[in-house]
This record gives C-alpha cells, sequence and structure tokens, in this order.
C-alpha cells in the first residue's frame, strides 16, 4: 500500500498545509507528496517537491491533477477562517464547501480512496457547555466559518454512510506556529504575540485577558492528522469530526510564560469583533474518544511551546 500511496495536499502554502507537506515528503518522499495552493509557496515547498497551482472550487482542475499524479490521499487544507470569514461570508462559503464537495464527489466516484479535511471547534457555540466540551454536544455556531465546517462535518458523514467514502477529520483548536505568520483566525493572537514580543517587547491584544481557548502547537496537529490518516479503517468509528485537545489558556497566561523569557515584556487589551467569536467558543475540550480509538496524544504544553517559539523566532 505504501508503495503507491500518492498524495495530494490542497492548502499547502498555509499555516498547517506548509508543515504538513514538509512532514509528509520527509515521511514518504518528495516526489510521492504533491503540493498544491491557489498560490506558489515559499521556496522550501516549491523546491522540494511538485507543486501544482489549484483552485480546490474548481472541479475540473481539481479532478485533472488527481488523475494526473495518480492520488491515492487527499487532504484537503484549503479554507478562508474565522476572522477573515466574517468579512467576506459568501467567499468563505463558497471556498470551505465547495472545495469539500469537489474531494467527496471524487472519492465517492472512486478516484480518490482517502480524504483528510479539518473541522475545528468553531462548530460549536454560544450555547455549546464550554468546559470539557464533549464529543457530542449542543453545536449552534455563529460564525460563518463555524457553520461552513459544521455542515461540512454532516456532509462527511453523509458520504461515509452512503457511499462509503473513507473521509477523516479533527476539530482543531487553534493552532500555533513559529513557521507561519498569523492567517486570519480569532486564535492567532496567540501566534502573534510571539512576533511582537520579541520585535517590540509589547502587544495589544484583541481578545480580553481571562479568554480561555483549546490551543495546540503545531507539531502535536500534524502528528495528529498524520496519525488519524495512518490508523486502520475499523478505528475510525467517528466520520464527522474528532474531538482534539492539547492545552488551555488566555491571553494572561501566555503573557505570563513569555515573561519568563523576556521579562520586560508588556500586554495591553483592546478587544475587537473577535472577542464575541472567541465567548462563542469552549474553553476546554474532552477529547478521550480520539485517544480512545486511534491512539491520539498530545506532547507539547504551554512553557515548552514558549520557549520552542521565542528561541526559533529569535534565529
Amino acid at each position: 500500500m505504501l508503495l503507491k500511496k500518492r498524495i495530494l495536499i490542497i492548502g499547502a502554502s498555509g499555516q498547517i498545509g506548509t508543515e504538513l507537506t514538509a512532514h509528509l515528503r520527509n515521511k514518504y518522499g518528495n516526489l510521492k507528496v504533491i503540493a498544491s495552493d491557489i498560490k506558489e509557496g515559499d521556496d522550501a515547498i516549491m523546491k522540494s517537491g511538485p507543486f501544482e497551482i489549484l483552485d480546490a472550487t474548481d472541479y475540473d482542475t481539481v479532478q485533472d491533477v488527481v488523475m494526473r499524479h495518480e492520488i491515492t490521499d487527499v487532504y484537503l487544507m484549503a479554507a478562508m477562517l474565522s476572522a477573515t470569514a466574517e468579512k467576506f461570508p459568501m467567499k468563505a462559503w463558497n471556498l470551505n464547501m465547495n472545495s469539500l464537495f469537489n474531494i467527496l464527489n471524487l472519492a465517492r466516484d472512486k478516484k480518490i480512496e482517502k480524504i483528510f479535511w479539518p473541522s475545528s471547534i468553531a462548530v460549536f457555540g454560544p450555547t455549546t457547555p464550554k468546559v470539557n466540551t464533549a464529543q457530542r454536544t449542543v453545536m449552534e455556531p455563529s460564525t460563518v466559518y463555524g457553520i461552513s465546517k459544521q455542515t461540512g462535518e454532516r456532509w462527511c458523514e453523509y458520504y461515509s454512510k452512503r457511499f462509503g467514502v473513507d473521509v477523516r477529520s479533527i476539530r482543531y483548536p487553534g493552532l500555533i506556529s513559529y513557521k507561519t505568520l498569523p492567517g486570519g483566525g480569532t486564535t492567532d493572537y496567540a501566534v502573534d504575540i510571539y512576533h511582537k514580543a520579541i520585535k517590540h517587547k509589547k502587544y495589544i491584544c484583541f481578545l480580553n485577558a481571562k479568554t480561555t481557548l483549546p490551543m495546540m502547537f503545531i507539531d502535536d496537529a500534524i502528528k495528529a492528522t498524520v496519525g488519524i490518516m495512518e490508523a486502520e479503517g475499523p478505528e475510525i468509528k467517528i466520520r464527522n469530526a474528532y474531538n482534539l485537545a492539547a492545552m488551555s489558556f488566555n491571553p494572561e497566561e501566555i503573557a505570563a510564560s513569555i515573561k519568563k523569557h523576556i521579562p520586560d515584556f508588556e500586554i495591553k487589551f483592546n478587544p475587537d469583533f473577535r472577542q464575541e467569536i472567541a465567548d462563542s467558543w469552549p474553553q476546554s475540550i474532552d477529547d478521550q474518544e480520539a485517544r480512545k480509538d486511534w491512539g491520539w496524544k498530545h506532547s507539547i504544553a504551554l512553557d515548552e511551546m514558549t520557549e520552542i517559539m521565542i528561541r526559533n523566532l529569535k534565529k
């Protein structure tokens, strides 16, 4: 099976896609992992293996790339994130939903064997229990992004049950990486704060001090993404999306962690429209089903992440 595996990453130039591409090329070989995005990526992606300019909403073009490269597995990482989607709701809906339908339909027609599609904690809403949010709970999202992700979850489960499509998904918490800049998400303050701490030793946060949200370092997110795709089929018992968790913290706590390395760092708070988005999301996530079904386990906590972020960003 590994010999015939050919992987397409759609949205390879984004926060997750960049590091996922590098990880999968290292694991399976550069030529077996085709990166793609609406525009060219950085030098590392462009020079390390095949790259296709690809509009994820254009079915014919996506099908052409899938057939030409004899793709078996697709990681569909293209999406418009929460804060940006609120500014461009119809563009977000079109990208987030039509790209998914294109891949689900190719799998339904047996042109793809396996799909990874990421969901998000944005599927939850103001009425969702906020502490240790369960796998199955009230889901009334109040953002365009969350609505598209909840709808996508339902379609993934439908295609799995109705057509036998092997689609796998996890609900990402906020993700933090030093390799890519913030990409328009509400949790992206937790990336930007490190950049500003190193450059200016101060940060004005668009959330209030006590806004606790589920977060995860990118290495754990990549481990989970590849882990669920490599799990045996019978282990994947949930075909909409698994809850996924690592740590939860608020801006005050991440600032305190940064001060251990940059003692004169200062943070101030000026909440904007993203505060309402963050207030609609859980504070912590119960992910015991992912841990039980396919062996998920996180590795990195807040202070270790801060050390990694500051050390690498200083370079």
